[in-house]
C-alpha cells in the first residue's frame, strides 16, 4: 500500500493513542503485583470490604488505628518467653510478645505509619522484604538509616503499592536476631482482587532454631538446626489447618529460615502455586504440585479446592526437618545387638536404653511413658500419639483437617472417622489365600 502523508499522520496519530496502553502492559508485565496507577489515592482499605483476613495459625494480627487516613501500627522489639511445643520453652526475641511477630496486614494503596520502639538490649532495625518502598524506609542498619538504639522509637512511612506475601525481620545483625526470632508476616492484599476468592487463606512463616536439650536461648551461632517451626511452633505443638468439603483453601509460604530451603507437601490434594513474593504468576504460566519448594528470603503461595476429606498431613519433605532437636553426632546404630550393652550399663544407670539399633521411631513412646529421662526443657525427637498409634514425625508438620461439616465456633473437629473399606489394615489369612500372596516368599523382580 502507498504511503500518504494522511495515513502517515493517521498512523501516527493510532501510535500515539496505543502507547499509553502499550506502557500501561509493559508496566503491569515489570509488576504483576500491581493494580493501582502512579499517583491513585485510595481510603484505607478495611476488612471484610476489601480483603478476607489471613489465618495465622498459632499467630494473631497486629491491630492498626487510622488517623487522618493514615493506617497507623506500633511494633515493639523485646525479650518474649515462647512455648515452640509442649515441654519446649525458649527466650527468644519478638515483637510484641510474641514469636514470631504478629502478622501485618494492609491494602494495595494504603498509607502506612509504623512506629517501632526497641526494647532489646541491643541495637535493631525493621526491614520490609520484598516490599518496594522509599530507599530511606529500607531498614538496613547503617546503609539506609541508623540503627534504633535500646529505648529509641522510629517511624517508617511509606504508600503500599504491591500486593503479595512478604515479610519483615531485623537487618541488624541478622545472624542474631533473626535467629532469636525477629521476623514476621506482612500480607498486602490488592485493591481490586482479580481470580476467585479463598474460602480459607492461611500464611505460614517458615523458620529454624538450634536449641540445645536442657538450654532456654536458641543458639544464634548455629550452623546446623535441630528445631525447625511452622510459626514458630513444631509439632506436635502446631495447630491444624481446617477446612470444609468444596471450599478453595490458600496457603501462603513464606521461609525466613537461616540455612534451608524447604518442599512443603500437602497430602491427599494437588495445589495450583499461584504467586511469588514478585507477584502473581500468569494463568497460563501456573503449574500444579503437590510439593511447593520454598527458597530461603523468598514466597509462595498455593491454591487448592478442598475435596478430599480426612487428616491430611503437610510438612517439609527434608526428612531431617520432620523431627525434634535431632543429633547429628550420633553414632548409627541401626541394626546393632544393643541387649549385652543394656544389660552392662543398666546395672549402673538403671535407666539406660540404646536407641536406634531399630532407627529412632520408638524414642518419644519411650520418653512419653517415662522409661527414658531426657533434659529439661526438651523435646522428643518425634511427634505424639495420633488416633492409630504414634505419629513419627515433628517439626514442620501440621495438620489439614477437611470436613463436609465442621463446628460452627471453629473449634477442632476431631480425628476424621474413615468411612468403612477405607482404612488400610491387617490382611486376613483368607486373602492371602485367594490373591496368591505368600508373605514368607515374596517375588523378585
Amino acid at each position: 500500500m502507498k504511503l500518504s502523508r494522511r495515513n502517515a499522520l493517521l498512523a501516527g496519530a493510532t501510535g500515539l493513542a496505543a502507547a499509553p496502553l502499550l506502557a500501561a502492559s509493559a508496566a503491569a508485565q515489570a509488576n504483576p503485583a500491581r493494580t493501582m496507577r502512579d499517583g491513585e489515592s485510595a481510603p484505607p482499605g478495611v476488612a471484610g470490604r476489601d480483603y478476607r483476613p489471613v489465618i495465622t495459625p498459632d499467630g494473631a494480627a497486629l491491630p492498626y488505628r487510622i488517623q487522618g487516613g493514615v493506617k497507623i501500627f506500633h511494633l515493639v522489639a523485646e525479650e518474649v518467653e515462647h512455648e515452640f511445643a509442649p515441654g519446649l520453652v525458649g527466650r527468644c526475641w519478638g515483637y510484641n510478645g510474641r514469636v514470631h511477630g504478629p502478622t501485618i496486614e494492609a491494602v494495595e494503596g494504603d498509607r502506612l505509619r509504623i512506629y517501632v520502639t526497641n526494647r532489646l538490649p541491643a541495637p535493631t532495625t525493621v526491614h520490609w522484604h520484598g516490599l518496594v518502598v522509599p530507599s530511606g524506609m529500607d531498614g538496613v542498619g547503617g546503609i539506609s538509616q541508623p540503627s534504633i538504639r535500646p529505648g529509641e522509637t522510629f517511624v517508617y512511612e511509606w504508600t503500599l503499592r504491591q500486593h503479595g506475601t512478604f515479610m519483615y525481620h531485623s537487618h541488624h545483625d541478622e545472624m542474631t536476631q533473626m535467629a532469636l526470632g525477629l521476623m514476621g508476616l506482612f500480607i498486602a492484599h490488592p485493591r481490586r482482587p482479580q481470580g476467585p476468592r479463598a474460602d480459607r487463606d492461611y500464611a505460614y512463616l517458615l523458620s529454624e532454631w538450634q536449641m540445645h536439650p536442657g538450654a532456654s536461648r536458641p543458639d544464634p551461632n548455629a550452623m546446623e538446626f535441630n528445631l525447625l517451626t511452622f510459626n514458630a511452633r513444631a509439632y506436635p505443638g502446631t495447630s491444624p489447618m481446617l477446612a470444609r468439603t468444596g471450599e478453595r483453601v490458600r496457603i501462603r509460604l513464606a521461609n525466613l529460615s537461616a540455612m534451608d530451603h524447604h518442599p512443603i507437601h500437602i497430602h491427599g490434594h494437588v495445589m495450583t502455586v499461584t504467586e511469588t513474593d514478585g507477584g502473581p504468576i500468569p494463568q497460563s504460566a501456573r503449574w500444579p504440585e503437590t510439593t511447593v519448594l520454598v527458597p530461603t528470603g523468598s514466597s509462595r503461595t498455593v491454591e487448592f479446592i478442598a475435596d478430599n476429606p480426612g487428616d491430611w498431613a503437610f510438612h517439609c519433605h527434608m526428612t531431617h526437618h520432620v523431627m525434634n532437636q535431632m543429633g547429628h553426632g550420633i553414632p548409627n546404630m541401626t541394626g546393632v545387638n544393643a541387649r549385652r550393652i543394656d544389660r552392662a550399663v543398666g546395672a549402673i544407670l538403671p535407666h539406660y536404653m540404646t536407641m536406634g539399633h531399630d532407627g529412632m521411631g520408638d524414642m518419644g513412646p519411650h520418653v512419653e511413658s517415662g522409661h527414658m529421662p531426657v533434659p529439661g526443657n526438651s523435646l522428643p525427637m518425634v511427634g505424639a500419639q495420633g488416633p492409630h498409634g504414634y505419629v513419627t514425625m515433628g517439626g514442620m508438620v501440621t495438620l489439614l483437617k477437611v470436613r463436609n461439616r465442621l463446628p460452627a465456633d471453629g473449634s477442632h473437629p476431631g480425628w476424621y472417622d474413615d468411612p468403612p473399606g477405607t482404612r488400610a489394615r491387617i490382611a486376613r489369612a483368607e486373602e492371602l489365600t485367594r490373591d496368591g500372596v505368600d508373605p514368607a516368599a515374596p517375588p523378585r523382580p
